[in-house]
C-alpha cells in the first residue's frame, strides 16, 4: 500500500491515483478533468485523446485486457452516452476498464444543463459492476478507491464514476484526504480464493470415472494466467480439451489433446467432441450462449462440472454434479496436487483409462482438417479467408498480440488461425463490431515491445478508421489486417432469406463501393498501407509491416462470396454450394 499525505486539489488526487496504480495511458475525448490531464504528464502518463468516446473505451478494454491490470477511460458529460456504450464489449468480457465522466452537479439538475440529458448516470449501470456520483471531493478518495476494488476483485469488468460539473469540476476542489493506493487491485485478480477440498474430490472422481470426459477452457483461464495448469490437467488425466473464443489465448493449436474452439464460432470437430462427451468441465466459463451454440452444446442433462471465481454462475445455465468456487489458477492446481504428481519411475503420471477417448478426438480434429484443406490451401484471387489466416498463423511471431473483431472476423480467426506459441496472446470483440482496431491500439500501449495485429473485415475497421490518425500522431504501431471484401458479407444470407431466398435490389444495404482505397486511406492519416491480392504475398506483407515501426494497414483482398459456416450443431444444415464452403 502506498500513501501520500499533502493536501492537493482533486483534479491532482485523481493524477495520483492513477499514476499509483501504475497505468500508462489514459483514454479520453476532451473535455474531461483537463488540470488532472496536466498533472498525469509530470508522472509520463500518456493521454490518448480519440476521435470518439466508444474508441476510447475500446482502447482502454485493448489495454486492460493484454495487460490484466486496469485502465482508464474518460469523456465529459455529453459524450457520457458514448462512453456508455464503449464499456458494453468490457462488460461483456470481464475487462478492469474504470471510466470517468463529468456529470450533472445538483445545483444545475433537472434544469436543462447545456448538453445534459435528465440522467446520463443511468446509462452505465447495465455495463458496469459499480457505478457511483462523485458530488463532492471528499467522496473522492474513497470511490476511486472502491472502482479499482470492483474492477479487478472476483470477476473482473468495468466500474464508472461520474463527477459532478460537465467537465468533473467537482475534483477542483481541495482535498486533505491521504491519497492511498491499495497494490492488491493494480492487477487482476486482486484475490486468489481456492474451492472447497470436498469439491476438489468431487469434481476429480467425476473426471476420472467418466469414459468421455472433455474440458472447455474459458476466458476466465487467459484472465487468471492458468493455461499452463489448465494444459498440466488435461495431460495428467489424459482428457481432451477445447476452448472458448476468450479461452484460445495462449492454447497451441498442435497440441495433441486440443481439438479447438467449440459452440457458434468454432470448428464442428470441436462441438461433435462435447456433444459426444459424457462429462463437461468448463473451466472459467460462464456457459453462455456462444461456447455452447445457444445450449445445444453439450446437450441438456449431460453431467457438467464448473468453475468460477463468482459463485451466481455456477450452475447457472447447467446443472452442477460438481461446483467449483475459486480462481481458476488456484483450484486447478489443487486438483492436480490431489490428482497426484509423476510416478517414481519416471513415467509422467498420465491417466490413460481415456485412450480410446483420446483417439475419437483425434480422428475428429483429422477429419476436420481434411475437409477444410481445400480452402487453407486454395490459391484462389480473391483469396479466401481460410487461406488467409493459414500464412497469417505461419507469419506471427512467438510473442504476438492478435486482436480480433466479431462476426465474421472472430469465426475465421477463432476456427483457422492458430496459434504457434504460448506466449502468443489472442484477443477478440465480446460483443461490438468495430471493437477490433481500437483495441489493438490500447494493446500496443500496454505493450509497445510486443507485436501487434489486429484482424477485422472492411465493416469492422469502416467504424473507427478515423483512429488512424490516432495511431500515427501517438507512434502506436500496431499492424492492421483488413479483410477486405467490400461488404458486410456475413449479412448476404439473412438479406438472400428476405427476399424469398434471393435478394434482387438492395445490395448497398451490405455491399460498399470497390472505389474505396485503404492504402490512399491509411497514408492520408500519416500511416502505411500495402494492399495483398495473392496468398503468397500475405507473409511477406505482414513481416514487412512489423518490421517497419510504423502503424500499418495491410488491404487484404478477399472474396465477397466466401462464407465462415455456421457453428455445427447435429441439425440438418443447408446444403454447401459445389467447391465454395459456403
Amino acid at each position: 500500500m502506498t500513501i501520500t499525505t499533502q493536501p492537493v486539489t482533486g483534479q491532482r488526487y485523481v493524477a495520483e491515483m492513477v499514476h499509483g496504480y501504475g497505468i500508462s495511458h489514459v483514454f479520453l475525448v476532451p473535455t474531461i478533468l483537463t488540470p488532472a490531464l496536466a498533472a498525469m504528464g509530470e508522472f509520463g502518463i500518456t493521454r490518448v485523446t480519440t476521435h470518439g468516446e466508444k474508441a476510447a473505451a475500446y482502447m482502454a478494454d485493448g489495454y486492460a485486457r493484454a495487460s490484466r491490470k486496469p485502465c482508464v477511460c474518460m469523456a465529459q458529460t455529453v459524450g457520457a452516452a458514448n462512453l456508455a456504450a464503449g464499456l458494453k464489449d468490457a462488460w461483456l468480457a470481464g475487462s478492469p476498464v474504470i471510466a470517468l465522466s463529468g456529470g450533472s452537479a445538483p445545483g444545475t439538475r433537472y434544469r436543462h444543463s447545456y448538453q445534459e440529458l435528465r440522467d446520463d448516470f443511468e446509462m452505465f449501470g447495465e455495463v458496469t459492476k459499480f457505478s457511483a456520483r462523485v458530488e463532492t471531493v471528499d467522496r473522492l478518495p474513497d470511490l476511486l478507491r472502491q472502482a479499482f476494488r470492483a474492477a479487478t476483485s472476483g470477476a473482473p469488468g468495468p466500474a464508472h464514476l461520474e463527477l459532478a460539473g460537465e467537465q468533473g469540476h467537482a475534483a477542483n476542489a481541495i482535498t486533505t484526504s491521504e491519497v492511498i493506493v491499495e497494490d492488491r487491485f493494480a492487477r487482476v485478480p486482486a484475490f486468489r480464493p481456492a474451492a472447497e477440498p470436498a469439491d476438489i474430490s468431487r469434481a476429480l472422481d467425476a473426471l476420472r470415472t467418466a469414459e468421455r470426459p472433455v474440458m472447455v477452457v474459458g476466458g476466465g483461464v487467459p484472465a487468471s494466467g492458468a493455461q499452463a495448469e489448465a494444459l498440466a490437467l488435461a495431460e495428467r488425466l489424459g482428457i481432451p480439451f477445447v476452448t472458448s473464443l476468450n479461452g484460445k489465448s495462449g492454447m497451441v493449436d498442435d497440441h495433441p489433446y486440443y481439438v479447438g474452439v467449440v459452440g457458434t464460432y468454432s470448428r464442428a470437430c470441436a462441438n461433435k467432441l462435447v456433444l459426444e462427451a459424457d462429462l463437461v468441465f468448463f473451466v472459467g466459463s460462464h456457459a453462455g450462449g456462444q461456447v455452447t451454440a445457444s445450449w445445444k452444446i453439450p446437450a441438456a442433462g449431460t453431467p457438467v462440472i464448473q468453475l468460477d471465481i463468482n459463485p451466481l454462475e455456477l450452475g447457472r445455465n447447467y446443472p452442477n454434479r460438481a461446483s467449483l468456487l475459486g480462481d481458476a489458477r488456484t483450484v486447478l492446481r489443487q486438483i492436480l496436487e490431489q490428482a497426484g504428481g509423476p510416478s517414481t519411475d519416471g513415467r509422467s503420471g498420465a491417466d490413460d483409462s481415456h485412450a480410446a477417448w483420446l483417439q475419437r478426438a483425434r480422428d475428429l480434429l483429422a477429419d476436420w482438417r481434411a475437409e477444410v484443406e481445400p480452402l487453407t490451401s486454395s490459391n484462389a484471387v480473391p483469396m479466401r479467408p481460410e487461406r488467409v489466416c493459414r500464412e497469417l498463423s505461419a507469419a506471427l511471431p512467438e510473442d504476438a498480440i492478435i486482436v480480433v473483431d466479431t462476426g465474421h472476423a472472430g469465426m475465421w480467426t477463432g476456427q483457422y488461425l492458430a496459434l504457434r506459441s504460448a506466449g502468443q496472446m489472442y484477443l477478440r470483440a465480446a460483443g461490438s463490431l468495430g471493437w477490433g482496431f481500437p483495441a489493438a491500439l490500447g494493446a500496443k500501449c500496454a505493450f509497445s515491445d510486443r507485436p501487434v495485429v489486429c484482424f477485422t473485415g472492411d465493416g469492422g475497421f469502416f467504424y473507427h478508421a478515423t483512429e488512424l490518425e490516432t495511431a500515427a500522431r501517438y507512434g502506436i504501431n500496431a499492424v492492421i489486417v483488413v479483410n477486405n471484401n467490400f461488404s458486410l458479407n456475413q449479412d448476404e444470407r439473412p438479406f438472400d432469406a428476405a427476399y424469398g431466398g434471393q435478394q434482387h435490389e438492395g445490395f448497398e444495404m451490405w455491399q460498399f463501393s470497390r472505389e474505396t482505397d485503404f492504402v490512399k486511406l491509411a497514408e492520408s492519416l500519416g500511416c502505411v498501407g500495402l494492399r495483398v491480392e495473392q496468398p503468397s504475398e500475405v507473409q511477406p506483407a505482414l513481416k514487412q509491416a512489423l518490421s517497419l515501426n510504423r502503424p500499418v494497414v495491410l488491404d487484404v483482398r478477399t472474396d465477397i462470396k466466401a462464407m465462415a459456416p455456421r457453428g455445427w450443431t447435429g441439425a440438418a444444415e443447408a446444403p454447401l454450394r459445389p467447391g465454395t464452403g459456403y
